[in-house]
């Protein structure tokens, strides 16, 4: 895919990545349907909305090193929607025990990548993030993406992209480099139109994950989802407030304030700066559009949708499937045991969110991307991809943390990382 390499391993090998459970905990040990809830009972592992299972299950990888596993599968036809959901903020963080309650979600699980370094924007997500159908967050370029539909429509995982532009009521139009994020800083790269690495200076549109890329010249859009006061740039910056309506309010040079509910900013550096103090004046008209793309060059449709970019894909057409070099991601960080967070497709559009517990020896070691593969082809996997892992990697079920984050704490609540943002799994409301 994208004329990278792929890693692709047999299937005959998988009984050698996935040894028979040695504990599991479900009313469903296969995880493939679920046992229906007694009427009036809140949900809990044991007990949740039909066409959703849960199991726990500890595994022996091939060199006898043991991993928990915690799936949660939800049922094409099960009466819930599985979306994102970014707590109060997209800037800010929070646990994905706090944002299931927020959602008042039966389960959840972490989401996106996120920009740990920055001092002020830590809930700021690296790479495509879409919530309600709002982009919230451009493409990484070319890396893996999970598509959630609006509801009747199952789920995809393939590459995508992202582009964004603005037009003023003058008729004039500019590329929009990024969504909410400091102007100028690319963490992870991947991004559009002269950005270079910060390390050699060289001119890159590969997504480079761990790594940092700048661009002199750029225009960064916050909608009012942000929720926090906008990034202040250089003396020299420049940032049109846009209200409800699409229609410039106000200007500030240098940048930095806040966004006005349900509008936007823009903020611009460099050249761009010189745009917005052109055609973006009080008074006057701004409309901006983004398209996200899939290889064929189809527009995904965004309105009521999730999409959440991370990658790299694990699985694809029941085979394991690792587009690691098309990710940017190493062959080292391939091969390492850690803690992960993965998503997986059945073919008939049961949804697998999946995580592996690690970083406790002798109890559970964690997987390597291989490794998660494998196992998510013996669950029934047609397609599936890596999100967020590490510490990040938490399984909410029934308002309980279920699986053993590897952050420091005394139990598995407090071992929880405050995170970016979470796929949530929300009943839906019965109307009479």
């Amino acid at each position: 895919m994208n004329g990278r390499r792929a890693v692709r391993i047999p299937v005959l090998c998988l009984a050698l990545l996935t040894a028979a459970c040695t504990t599991q905990t479900s009313a469903d040990p296969d995880g493939r349907g679920a046992r229906p809830p007694s009427a009036g009972a809140s949900p809990t592992a044991e007990n949740l909305p039909r066409g959703l299972s849960f199991r726990q299950s500890v595994r022996k990888l091939a060199d006898g090193s043991p991993v928990r596993v915690s799936v949660l599968a939800v049922a094409p036809d099960a009466p819930v929607d599985v979306r994102t959901d970014h707590g109060g903020a997209v800037a800010t963080t929070d646990t994905v025990r706090d944002l299931a309650r927020r959602a008042q979600a039966v389960a959840a699980v972490n989401g996106t990548y996120f920009d740990t370094d920055s001092a002020r924007y830590k809930g700021d997500p690296l790479g495509l993030y879409v919530s309600g159908g709002a982009l919230l967050s451009e493409a990484t370029n070319g890396r893996t993406a999970l598509v959630l539909p609006g509801r009747g429509e199952r789920a995809r995982i393939t590459e995508l992209r992202s582009a964004t532009y603005v037009t003023s009521s003058d008729g004039a139009r500019a590329v929009v480099d990024g969504t909410g994020r400091v102007p100028g800083r690319i963490v992870g790269c991947g991004g559009v139109g002269g950005d270079r690495r910060t390390d050699t200076g060289a001119l890159t549109g590969d997504p480079l994950p761990g790594r940092v890329c700048y661009d002199p010249d750029e225009l960064v859009d916050f909608p009012a989802q942000w929720g926090a006061s906008t990034p202040g740039a250089d003396r020299d910056s420049v940032e049109a407030v846009v209200d409800a309506h699409g229609t410039v309010t106000a200007v500030r040079s240098p940048s930095g304030g806040t966004v006005p509910a349900g509008g936007r900013t823009l903020v611009g550096i460099g050249s761009a700066a010189g745009w917005l103090r052109e055609h973006a004046t009080p008074g006057r008209g701004l409309t901006v559009e983004s398209r996200v793309t899939d290889p064929d060059g189809r527009q995904v449709e965004l309105s009521g949708a999730s999409v959440v970019g991370a990658g790299p894909a694990l699985v694809r057409s029941g085979r394991v499937w690792i587009n690691a070099a098309a990710n940017g991601v190493s062959q080292g960080a391939v091969d390492s045991r850690s803690p992960r967070t993965v998503v997986g497709i059945r073919p008939d559009g049961t949804l697998l969110l999946v995580v592996f517990d690690g970083r406790r020896p002798g109890v559970s070691e964690g997987v390597s991307l291989t490794e998660a593969a494998g196992i998510l082809v013996s669950l029934g996997a047609e397609d599936a991809i890596n999100l967020d892992g590490g510490g990040s990697s938490t399984m909410v079920v029934g308002d309980k943390v279920r699986n053993s984050p590897s952050d420091a704490g005394d139990t598995d609540e407090e071992r929880q990382r405050k995170v970016s943002n979470a796929l949530v799994v929300v009943p839906r409301r019965v109307t009479s």
